[in-house]
């Protein structure tokens, strides 16, 4: 149930508030105004939250709620939630949920009905996106997987689809993954961002194939993303049946030259597409 809300007029329920993701001044209003207004702050790290709240003179109760213990807090929670109390919840940068703790509460209330509300603001992945100058068309995969195998497997997959790809990584861990995207993304461009917003904010543009080792500091929050493929969609073009049965009943009467000149001429196929299929067959025949 969705109701239209004004400012100092909330209703009850769960508010998902995005906070800065680095400069504190990107913070909404709407985000202040809902947070002062909460019976209960839930937050990631309640240290991290302090020294935001604090600028902006807000000394609500705050409830630690992190992966650790978010199920324990769960009918803490709901019995607030039931009792039509206001209650938010932010991570320590971002928009909470997204690669941060909060989907099991989140279900919960879905489940025992009770209203969620969105806050909009920052994001490290629209960030990243907007100045990356790449497709808008995008893949998010949150942190990449520890597990070297896990992690073969998700860039296997995601080369094979043409759209950009956005995650999250440690500074720490940037050149030990660089062969990995070379070999799944070659053709690609790339964007390192870190400390987005931030005092030390950095950009790092590069061709995958010219990717070499980054000199970058260990500490921050990094974004990484990877363009979509222009040759992708030419590498999934492929020969109709009809075509292959055409060029099988001309193989033995035509040179490949006038083959190709022939299929083309009426089919938007690239030239070397036809030519290969044709010298395929010549060496099938031998």
């Amino acid at each position: 149930m969705h109701v239209d809300q004004k400012l100092n007029n909330l209703k009850p329920g769960l508010y998902c508030v995005a906070t800065p993701i680095g400069n504190l001044g990107d913070i909404t209003l709407r985000a202040l105004e809902v947070i002062k207004n909460s019976d209960l702050i839930l937050c990631e790290d309640t240290r991290v939250s302090k020294k935001l709240l604090s600028k902006f003179k807000i000394h609500n109760k705050l409830i630690s709620h992190h992966k650790f213990n978010e199920s324990k807090n769960l009918s803490f929670i709901l019995e607030h939630l039931d009792n039509n109390k206001i209650i938010s919840i932010i991570s320590d940068a971002g928009t909470p949920t997204i690669s941060d703790p909060g989907r099991i509460l989140i279900n919960k209330c879905i489940e025992k009905n009770i209203d969620i509300y969105s806050v909009p603001g920052p994001s490290a992945v629209s960030a990243a996106i907007s100045v990356s100058g790449f497709s808008d068309k995008y893949l998010f995969c949150g942190f990449l997987p520890e597990k070297k195998n896990e992690l073969n497997k998700l860039f296997n997959s995601f080369s094979k689809l043409n759209y950009s790809i956005v995650f999250f990584i440690s500074p720490k861990k940037i050149n030990k993954i660089i062969d990995l995207i070379k070999k799944y993304f070659f053709s690609r461009n790339i964007l390192i961002c870190r400390e987005i917003t931030k005092f030390h904010e950095e950009y790092i543009r590069s061709s995958v194939k010219n990717l070499s080792e980054v000199s970058i500091s260990t500490k921050g929050e990094v974004t990484i993303v990877i363009s979509e493929d222009n040759n992708l969609k030419k590498n999934f073009i492929k020969l109709e049946e009809s075509d292959k049965k055409k060029i099988n009943n001309l193989i033995k009467k035509m040179t490949i030259k006038n083959i190709v000149n022939e299929i083309n001429k009426n089919k938007k196929i690239p030239k070397k597409i036809i030519y290969d299929y044709c010298l395929k067959l010549k060496n099938e025949n031998k």
